[in-house]
């Protein structure tokens, strides 16, 4: 027996690096901007629950616009679906940073139209397409890799917004979102999808099956409707703490800074996390990956909010969230390409994914909903832990099991 080399071809690698980049840059502008809230609560009067409706629409353009741009990459070309993508992302950008950008205009710039850009831009595209330049052997390891690279953008942009929002302002900090975004935009013309990829041949794609076909096959599943009841856990917890806890720690009697802290050690510890978990489900089961991901994601709530406030247990809370922070990804979209195959892993996904934006949703609009009744966020916090129980055990019965198609005549 022998073993596949990792990168098939050069067109893979390009993908992959491109990719890669990509993800970085749309996934670092869109980390940071729970960091603005006081300065668009100051500057534009914008509330708590207004921020976190932003937020949240912002959450559910992602998930929308996602199997649509999933559509355009699978039968147009994965280029051309980020690169549209982008032209939204900057917009959006652009309108914040320059206006008119109250009311109304604040929810359409930051939540409509950078929501349909994260659509195209973060992950879910991006790492659909390099899954088809990959095996199932190699899959979920070279999706994490993408997945690895925009933790390091989590890492590195709250440092860089700390520092750019304390000295230039938050004007002049989107002003070099934009030329960030405009970067990513001539990355994205190299992201290529396969002119064919590596189910080809085999009984999960030897038939015609259309789009249509695929959602009906899809939706017919069982596990592949547990797959989406569980990501939109992961939506929840993940933008609860992206855009709250900013607050949260300077309501505690914490320096601001610790917020930016908290942010950095989930980039830098996700990293880890994500390869870890990219490994892992190429050896092990991924539904109990997902499963273990989800009930530790719990415990690290638990301990966060029950603790005494502290930089120690905001450190460890950084750290033990960030390992877990996206390392539900490569099990996951691994698992709907073992199961259907790559031929419409983009609308798959997408739809997956699409759960896991209303799960988003939920988790900025409620928290700032909450805090705004209550003037605090302990009610959000206690139901994140009881959808971390809810997760782990749905994965359960899930069946990592391919289908099998007869050919048709």
């Amino acid at each position: 027996m022998t073993s596949e080399k990792f990168i098939q071809n050069r067109l893979a690698l390009f993908t992959l690096i491109s990719a890669c980049l990509v993800v970085l840059i749309s996934l670092s502008v869109r980390q940071v901007f729970g960091m603005f809230f006081m300065d668009f609560n100051i500057d534009l009067g914008i509330s708590n629950t207004e921020f976190g409706l932003a937020i949240g629409i912002q959450m559910l353009g992602w998930g929308l616009s996602g199997p649509i741009f999933g559509v355009i990459a699978d039968k147009y070309g994965g280029h051309k679906a980020i690169m549209l993508a982008f032209i939204f992302y900057i917009l959006g950008v652009f309108f914040l940073y320059s206006g008119p950008n109250t009311g109304l205009y604040f929810q359409i710039s930051l939540g409509v139209l950078i929501g349909i850009g994260c659509g195209g831009t973060a992950i879910s595209i991006p790492m659909s397409i390099v899954g088809k330049h990959f095996p199932l052997s190699n899959r979920t390891i070279a999706m994490s890799l993408v997945t690895a690279t925009g933790s390091f953008g989590y890492f590195i942009s709250p440092l860089f917004t700390n520092y750019s929002l304390a000295n230039n302002g938050w004007v002049d900090t989107l002003f070099y979102f934009i030329i960030f975004l405009i970067i990513g935009f001539v990355i994205a013309f190299f992201v290529r999808s396969p002119k064919s990829n590596f189910d080809a041949g085999s009984r999960q794609d030897n038939n015609n099956q259309n789009a249509f076909e695929a959602l009906k096959e899809a939706f017919t599943n069982k596990s592949y409707l547990l797959l989406i009841s569980g990501f939109f856990v992961c939506g929840f917890h993940i933008t609860l703490v992206g855009t709250h806890v900013p607050k949260y720690v300077i309501d505690r009697g914490l320096e601001d800074w610790t917020a930016a802290m908290i942010l950095s050690l989930i980039g830098l510890f996700n990293i880890f996390g994500s390869l870890m978990s990219g490994y892992l489900s190429a050896k092990r089961s991924k539904k109990i990956i997902l499963s273990t991901i989800y009930f530790l994601r719990g415990f690290s709530i638990i301990a966060f909010i029950f603790l005494p406030p502290s930089t120690i247990s905001s450190i460890i809370f950084g750290a033990s969230f960030g390992l877990l922070w996206l390392s539900t990804v490569p099990a996951t979209s691994g698992i709907v390409a073992h199961i259907f195959g790559t031929r419409y892993l983009g609308l798959l996904y997408g739809l997956v994914f699409l759960s896991h934006q209303i799960g988003s949703f939920f988790g900025a609009y409620l928290g700032g909903l909450f805090y705004d009744l209550y003037g605090s966020y302990d009610y959000a916090w206690y139901l994140a832990i009881a959808l971390s129980v809810f997760a782990g055990l749905i994965h359960l019965p899930i069946k990592e099991q391919a289908i099998e198609r007869i050919q048709k005549a």
